[in-house]
């Protein structure tokens, strides 16, 4: 119940995991079909599929698949003694399958790219939430498959956390709003950062945050302007250039982002 209960919390934090399942044995072997073991970034496991050489193993090939893609599987057959060189003389085949929850993409601002973006991001998989203290703006009828969020970007931006499933989108209304929510966003640890505006602007952008002290490494991960160059004009073709590159990113092995 201990293995369910923390994938259960992994998946709600949307921390990326390998679970290892035995789904075979044949002779001496230290654990049987149906045994699991989760095994997160750095080697840390919960659950065992024998210990040793053969849990070592696992955890080695786990790691690997950690830096592929969302639904990459892999099957070890292994002899424990002509392999790994342990006397239990059996042999086990452990399925590994790599998980994690739907990306979260955060749109801040609630205007026209912003509908468009929340609707394409939706249909490619991401849990959109939109974030405008404008109700008007920020409905139900606007953004049907999207959580609204009633509050300031800016200061809804700071309470957040990020991590490597978070991507953040900033199309307000408003450039001071733009960048109150960049310099909020810019600290926290994402997939993916933008904020919309022309080239002349996100450089306006980056030389007050450097100012501000920001880093030129932390100013790399902003991504502006956003998308990928298509000649876009409208909201909607905006929003397939912006959600063509959130695509490029998330199909990114982690360590490459």
């Amino acid at each position: 119940m201990q293995l369910f209960s923390t994938i259960a919390k992994l998946e709600e934090e949307g921390r990326l995991f390998v679970l290892a399942t035995v789904i075979d044995s044949q002779g001496s072997t230290p654990q049987k079909p149906g045994s699991r073991m989760v095994v997160l970034d750095g080697g840390e496991t919960v659950g065992t599929v024998g210990g040793g050489a053969i849990e070592m193993q696992i955890i080695e090939a786990a790691s690997q698949l950690l830096l592929e893609p969302l639904g990459t599987t892999r099957l070890i057959e292994t002899h424990l003694t002509h392999d790994l060189g342990m006397c239990c003389g059996g042999k086990m085949r452990v399925f590994l399958e790599r998980h994690g929850s739907a990306p979260r993409l955060w749109v801040f601002g609630a205007g026209h790219v912003a509908k468009e973006l929340a609707a394409l991001a939706h249909q490619v998989g991401f849990k959109v939430e939109v974030v405008d203290e404008r109700s008007a703006w920020a409905s139900a009828e606007r953004f049907p498959h999207a959580v609204l969020v009633l509050k300031n970007p800016a200061d809804y931006a700071k309470t957040l956390a990020g991590g490597a499933q978070a991507y953040f989108c900033v199309v307000t209304h408003d450039h001071p709003l733009d960048q109150a929510c960049v310099e909020a966003l810019l600290p926290k640890p994402a997939a993916y950062l933008g904020v919309i505006g022309s080239r002349r602007k996100a450089e306006r952008f980056k030389m007050r945050l450097r100012a501000q002290g920001f880093t030129d490494a932390q100013l790399a991960t902003l991504q502006s302007p956003m998308g990928v160059a298509i000649d876009a004009l409208t909201p909607a073709e905006i929003a397939v250039s912006i959600v063509g590159e959130l695509i490029s990113r998330r199909r990114r092995p982690p360590h490459q982002r």
